[in-house]
């Protein structure tokens, strides 16, 4: 059963995560977002109760 050899699958996992740690990973981390992800008011919210005009 050759699903059982470690050998080959074993490479081609090494080597597919060393091509994603080299050149896909970098590229990544250094994307930058165009908005800011601030908030935009830093009051706080006033809740007020409902008013249910049908109870």
């Amino acid at each position: 059963m050759p699903q059982l050899n470690p050998s080959p699958w074993f490479a081609i996992l090494i080597t597919s995560w060393l091509v994603f740690a080299t050149i896909v990973l970098p590229k990544i981390l250094t994307h930058t977002f165009q908005n800011s992800l601030s908030s935009l008011s830093t009051n706080p919210i006033l809740a007020e109760p409902w008013n249910w005009p049908w109870f």
